[in-house]
């Protein structure tokens, strides 16, 4: 595992897993409602395990709330500095992958990152104003973002425009599942493909958790 910093402020870093891809690379996302109290170790068992597929892997941190003078658009921007700064493996995919609000911010990252083949989001925070009417996330939404602006949610991003894999578990008490269906809905509407898996009886975490079910469901997705 290698450290890349892009940027000054702390948390403006990645940790590289991989040495000589043959598949490509994937950038991660962690969740936690963009706050500091989570960071990029939730991904370390998917980092671990798709370097040992054959990928570079990049785990991304990010400015967050509280404290971290993270918000938007500023961190939007961290992820798009970190991607731009990584080594990435020519000729082969890139492809962001991120849970919770890392799926947030991973859908936007494809929205407007030239380059990037396809992009996972678990259990992902897919419209902004609709978590802080519904009093998700403990009253994170309303601190990522406290005046209106429909580019920070992928719903009003659409069309996305590149590949989508969306999976979520009906049992999510985090991120309900009602929000994966509508933006699937409207990201087919607006042309995009998007793979959408429901797995029933699964909650926020197990989608992220590379023994469990909901996982094998991403490897075999991009194979």
């Amino acid at each position: 595992m290698r450290t890349l910093r892009y940027g000054s402020e702390p948390s403006q870093f990645a940790e590289l897993h991989g040495d000589n891809p043959t598949r490509g690379t994937v950038f991660l996302l962690h969740g936690g409602w963009w706050r500091a109290q989570r960071d990029l170790h939730l991904m370390d068992g998917l980092a671990a395990d798709l370097a040992a597929a054959g990928w570079l892997v990049a785990n991304l941190e990010y400015r967050r709330i509280d404290g971290d003078t993270g918000g938007w658009p500023e961190t939007l921007d961290d992820v798009l500095a970190g991607i731009a700064a990584v080594p990435v493996a020519e000729n082969l995919p890139l492809i962001a992958i991120g849970h919770s609000a890392g799926g947030h911010l991973a859908l936007l990252a494809a929205a407007v990152t030239p380059g990037l083949n396809a992009v996972v989001g678990l259990a992902p925070i897919t419209d902004v104003p609709r978590s802080a009417a519904e009093g998700l996330g403990e009253g994170a939404a309303r601190l990522f973002l406290p005046t209106p602006d429909p580019a920070a949610s992928p719903l009003t991003r659409l069309p996305i425009g590149v590949r989508q894999l969306v999976v979520h578990g009906d049992a999510d008490g985090r991120v309900p599942i009602e929000h994966s269906r509508a933006y699937v809905a409207a990201a087919r509407e607006a042309g995009d493909d998007v793979t959408f898996t429901e797995l029933p009886g699964v909650d926020h975490f197990q989608v992220i958790d590379p023994a469990d079910e909901p996982w094998r469901h991403v490897r075999a997705w991009l194979g």
